[in-house]
C-alpha cells in the first residue's frame, strides 16, 4: 500500500512534469491509473499506452522528476508549507475551473480561498501617488462593507505591493501569488510584507517548487493563477501592454469581470487602464460603489456616513464643486469651458470628488452634486 507521504512524493513529480495541467492531468490518469503507475513503468510499455512522444515519457526525465519530488517533499514538510493537489478537496473551487490551472500549488499561511468575495487588484510596477491612493481608498470601502473580502495581487513592486498594504492596513486577508517556490520571496525588498500577510491570516501562494529556477515566463504564468482566484480583477494603472493587461485578458478568458481605474489622456501608466474602457474590456470603475453595483454585492453593514458635506477638498476640487451646485447638474463640455479647464485634467478631480462621494455621475457625462 502506498504511503501517504508517498503519494504526495508521486503528485508533486507528476505536478513537475513539463506541461503538465489540470487538463493534461485528468487525460493522462484517465488512460494511465494512476502517478505512481506512470512512474512505475517502463518507457515502452508507457508510449504504447499512451501513445506520447513527449520527453514526458522518458525514464531518465521521469526518474529525475522523481528524485526532485523527494527532496520537495521534505522541504514542505520541515517547513509547514501545504501542497495541495487538484484532486484535493481543498484545492480552490474558483482555480479548478481554469483549464491552465496547475495541478499543484504550495502555499503558506490560512487563508479562506472559497470566501465569498474575492477581488484582485493588479496594475503598473511604476504605480504613481493617484494609483496608490486608489488602492488604499478602494479596499478600505470594501472591507468596511464586506467582512469576508479577501484580496489577491502578485506581491509585485508598485499597484500588486499596494494592494496588499492596503488590505494589510483596513483588516482584510490577502493572497500574494508568488513567481517562484517559497524558498525565497521575490522581490527580496518585500520579504516583510510577505511575513506580515502570513501573520495576519493571509497567504502565500505559488505553483513553483523550491527547486525550479525562476524564468521571466514565471511572471506571466503567475499572472493566470491572479485572475482565475478571484470573482473580479480590478487594474487600477497600466501602460499600454504589460503584465496587468495580460491578466485583464486572462480573467476574462475565465469569465471573471474586468474593471478598469481611468486615468487622464496622455498618461503613460493609464493608457491601458483607458483602453480597456474604450473597448468595452473592462468596466470602469471610480470608487467602492461601481464595484459592489457591478458585482451585485450587497452591504454587510452600512455604508459610513459622511460627517462633513464637503470634506478635504482640495481648491481645484472646491472650485469644480462650485460650478456644479450653481448649474445643479452640468455636462463635462460645458464644466470644462467654465473652469477654463482641459477635460483631461477635470476627469482626474471627477473621479476623486466621486471617490469622496461628493458628487455622482448622471447618463451622458453630466455631473451633479450628492
Amino acid at each position: 500500500m502506498t504511503s501517504a507521504s508517498s503519494a504526495l512524493v508521486y503528485q508533486i513529480a507528476f505536478a513537475s512534469l513539463q506541461g503538465m495541467g489540470v487538463d493534461l492531468a485528468r487525460k493522462l490518469l484517465d488512460v494511465v491509473g494512476s502517478e505512481e503507475r506512470f512512474f512505475t513503468m517502463n518507457e515502452k510499455d508507457l508510449r504504447a499506452l499512451t501513445r506520447g512522444r513527449s520527453k514526458i515519457y522518458r525514464d531518465d526525465y521521469r526518474h529525475d522528476c522523481l528524485q526532485r519530488a523527494y527532496q520537495e517533499e521534505t522541504f514542505v514538510r520541515e517547513h509547514g508549507i501545504s501542497a495541495t493537489y487538484f484532486t484535493d478537496e481543498t484545492y480552490p473551487r474558483r482555480l479548478l475551473e481554469a483549464p491552465d490551472a496547475p495541478a499543484m500549488i504550495y502555499t503558506l499561511g490560512k487563508c479562506d480561498l472559497e470566501s465569498a468575495h474575492v477581488v484582485s487588484v493588479v496594475g503598473t510596477r511604476h504605480a504613481t501617488q493617484y494609483g496608490i491612493r486608489f488602492c488604499d481608498t478602494l479596499i478600505r470601502d470594501l472591507a468596511q462593507r464586506l467582512p469576508d473580502l479577501v484580496v489577491v495581487s502578485g506581491l509585485a513592486y508598485g499597484i500588486d505591493i499596494s494592494a496588499h498594504r492596503a488590505a494589510l492596513k483596513h483588516g482584510a486577508p490577502t493572497v500574494a501569488v508568488l513567481p517562484r517556490g517559497l524558498n525565497r520571496i521575490y522581490p527580496s525588498t518585500h520579504r516583510d510584507d510577505a511575513i506580515a500577510i502570513v501573520k495576519h491570516g493571509g497567504m502565500l501562494l505559488t505553483d513553483y517548487t523550491s527547486q525550479d529556477e525562476v524564468q521571466k515566463s514565471n511572471f506571466l504564468a503567475r499572472n493566470r493563477i491572479v485572475a482565475a482566484l478571484s470573482d473580479c480583477t480590478v487594474i487600477v494603472e497600466s501602460a499600454g501592454s504589460g503584465g496587468a493587461l495580460v491578466t485583464a485578458s486572462l480573467a476574462m478568458s475565465y469569465n471573471r469581470d474586468v474593471m478598469a481605474v481611468p486615468g487622464r489622456c496622455g498618461d503613460e501608466y493609464s493608457a491601458g487602464c483607458n483602453k480597456l474602457i474604450a473597448t468595452n474590456k473592462a468596466a470602469l470603475i471610480t470608487c467602492a460603489d461601481d464595484l459592489m453595483a457591478a458585482m451585485r454585492w450587497e452591504s454587510a453593514s452600512p455604508e459610513p456616513q459622511q460627517l462633513e458635506l464637503f470634506p478635504d477638498l482640495t481648491k481645484e476640487e472646491q472650485a469644480v464643486i462650485d460650478v456644479i451646485r450653481n448649474h445643479g447638474e452640468i455636462h463635462l463640455n460645458a464644466l470644462a469651458d467654465a473652469l477654463q479647464q482641459p477635460v483631461y485634467k477635470l476627469m482626474s478631480i471627477l473621479v476623486e470628488l466621486d471617490c469622496k462621494k461628493v458628487i455622482a455621475t448622471l447618463p451622458g457625462c453630466r455631473y451633479t452634486i450628492l
